[in-house]
């Protein structure tokens, strides 16, 4: 059996177990997008790759499709877009990989940051989030230099906790805890880094950074506000 004849095999068992009720005809979410691999997959049987052409081009492929660029990011005038002003600082987007934009001071500093560059991954959570102050951690340690080609993101293991009943109304945690980063290399940087929150929603943060051993009161206070509220709803 060719690899063509293969895929079409597989693409139909999927499409049957996707919805064994389809008419063949109209419209289906699962199964075009089982129909939509399998013209991608063709065509690439039909430029005839070999078995280590087929995987550098999946690489392209799946760099365009995450939208990353394939060659390197490049500090010049015409990868810049005007983001906006603020404060005296001028913020540039680039136009190649929109996630990327360029800080420009009053003094003509400049800072790079990338918002898919941090993914922070918190305690009793599943799927990683976008936070800002994870991803300053990284910024400070590794900053993005020119020329910068985005790959695998860096990964901010923490905590965030409520201590205090009363904020509830406010905000969802008063305490913070970022324990270390995963480099896209494999590599563990602890921080060991701990946090009281003041200030909520819409107002700035303030934050004051203390000792493991406070914030561990702090989420011990935590676990007891959860016990209650989990005997409440009983």
């Amino acid at each position: 059996m060719s690899m063509k004849s293969w895929a079409e095999r597989e693409i139909e068992l999927a499409c049957k177990k996707e919805n064994p009720d389809w008419d063949g005809e109209s419209f289906d979410y699962g199964i075009a997008c089982y129909q939509s691999a399998l013209k991608a997959f063709n065509a690439l049987m039909e430029d005839k790759h070999s078995g280590m052409s087929i995987r550098f081009t999946k690489n392209i492929l799946n760099r365009l499709i995450d939208g990353k660029p394939l060659t390197e990011l490049k500090d010049v005038e015409d990868e810049w877009n005007l983001a906006y002003e603020e404060d005296g600082t001028v913020s540039y987007q680039n136009r190649r990989y929109s996630s990327l934009f360029k800080d420009v001071d009053s003094n003509g500093n400049v800072k790079f940051y990338d918002n898919e560059r941090v993914l922070f991954y918190e305690v009793g959570f599943d799927s990683p989030s976008h936070y800002g102050k994870a991803s300053r951690f990284v910024e400070e340690l590794f900053p993005i230099t020119m020329p910068y080609y985005p790959t695998k993101p860096y990964k901010v293991y923490g905590e965030l906790v409520l201590s205090d009943e009363e904020l509830r109304k406010h905000t969802d945690w008063d305490y913070e805890a970022f324990y270390y980063i995963l480099t896209p290399e494999g590599e563990r940087v602890e921080l060991n880094k701990f946090f009281k929150v003041f200030g909520t929603y819409p107002e700035k943060d303030i934050d004051t950074e203390i000792t493991k051993e406070e914030f561990e009161k702090a989420k011990a206070k935590s676990k007891h506000i959860e016990k209650n509220n989990a005997f409440e709803e009983y």
